[in-house]
């Protein structure tokens, strides 16, 4: 739940994380229920990186993404992209779907999962979208999480081998939700309960 610590864009805690817990609406939780069940059969399990998300921390990364100054997270989610863009392109908007309780963020890992190192605040950043970027266990899906890169669109043509196998299995597995284009790893429960709904209660 990478929100809730330092290994995020913002380099720090989001405003609203009090633990690192997923929280979804029942009918997102049990379509989730059901994808993991899919990838298990297929040697997988899905890896979850952030679920519900309450408006003050949406709010806090509009701050951050105002702060111009602030560039610490550069170099490995957003090398490529300038920040002063980053509301222009879409990468941060003033209201989250995440609010709403039934989209989440999640990936792959293969069974059994590898070790996976904590991140160390303050180590060398390495680019999102290289081969060398942060030894997350997850399979390979062409770009690290919350990669903002083109490279990171779920179709985008430039993805090909082993990773946009990847893509698909994980995308044929969430059975009732539909992928956000953009970001590989953005799924929101179709027929949400809540389509109109931005809840701000923290996450503990």
């Amino acid at each position: 739940m990478r929100y809730a610590g330092q290994h995020n864009f913002v380099g720090r805690r989001v405003d609203g994380y009090l633990r690192p817990t997923c929280i979804l609406t029942r009918p997102a939780a049990l379509a989730l229920h059901e994808a993991q069940k899919r990838v298990l059969r297929q040697g997988y399990s899905l890896k979850v990186y952030d679920c519900y998300r309450p408006q003050r921390a949406v709010d806090h990364f509009v701050r951050w993404a105002k702060d111009l100054a602030d560039e610490k997270m550069k170099p490995e989610f957003y090398p490529r992209v300038e920040k002063s863009r980053l509301f222009e392109d879409g990468y941060i908007a003033e209201k989250s779907g995440h609010s709403r309780g039934s989209t989440l963020d999640l990936t792959l890992v293969k069974l059994p999962p590898r070790w996976q190192r904590p991140y160390i605040p303050g180590e060398p950043l390495r680019s999102c979208f290289t081969e060398s970027r942060f030894p997350d266990n997850m399979v390979d899906m062409g770009t690290g999480f919350d990669c903002f890169d083109t490279l990171a669109h779920t179709d985008d043509p430039r993805i090909t081998g082993q990773a946009r196998i990847n893509r698909d299995i994980l995308r044929d597995a969430l059975v009732g939700f539909k992928n956000l284009p953009e970001e590989w790893w953005h799924y929101t429960l179709v027929g949400e309960p809540y389509p109109a709904t931005f809840f701000d209660f923290p996450v503990k």
